[in-house]
């Protein structure tokens, strides 16, 4: 059985915490799962806090960032909060790139970035 991490709708805003290491197979599913919320929610945000990894592989790396661009072209803003060090610095060896996509240190610096202002999106923070 996958394990399915969950993933929360707060107003117009997904968050997902990754909590444990995945699998690539649970990997996968949640790339799916996160991807048909945005669509069926209507998503503006997504959150992945991705505050309990401590290791990237290079799947897992290519995975944040199919759905970052996935999310991005369905119109969903995309902030990636608690970035370990030792994880950041893997995805910059892996040569990942996230355009498009904000960071933030913590979950609520990343619904900060996501509040929305009189025009409908985020403020910058």
């Amino acid at each position: 059985m996958v394990e399915r991490i969950p993933i929360l709708k707060l107003q117009n805003i997904l968050v997902a915490s990754i909590q444990t290491e995945l699998t690539d197979r649970s990997a996968a599913q949640f790339k799916d799962d996160l991807l048909r919320d945005i669509a069926r929610h209507a998503a503006r945000g997504v959150i992945l806090d991705l505050t309990a990894l401590s290791i990237v592989d290079s799947y897992m790396g290519r995975i944040i960032s199919d759905i970052a661009q996935a999310a991005c072209l369905m119109g969903a803003q995309v902030v990636v909060t608690g970035l370990q060090p030792e994880v950041a610095a893997t995805l910059v060896e892996l040569g990942l790139t996230l355009p498009g996509v904000r960071t933030a240190l913590n979950l609520e610096k990343g619904l900060a970035l996501l509040q929305v202002s009189p025009n409908g999106w985020g403020r910058r923070g």
